[in-house]
């Protein structure tokens, strides 16, 4: 007979590096479109409209 043993976790070192990457641009991304009411994006009525136009999306209230 044979014996089942427990799956062991398999170190994925290559990943560290994206994830270093990818979690604080998805954090900035996350604050411009659910926070940000002018203070960032004040690069012209395109970028103001686009994130508020996220915001109802997501169907977070911004008003």
């Amino acid at each position: 007979m044979s014996e089942i043993s427990a799956p062991t976790a398999v170190p994925m070192p290559r990943l560290r590096p994206w994830l270093l990457l990818a979690v604080p641009l998805l954090l900035l991304i996350a604050y411009l479109v659910l926070m940000d009411n002018g203070a960032v994006s004040q690069t012209g009525a395109f970028l103001h409209e686009l994130m508020h136009d996220g915001r109802h999306l997501l169907g977070v209230p911004c008003h």
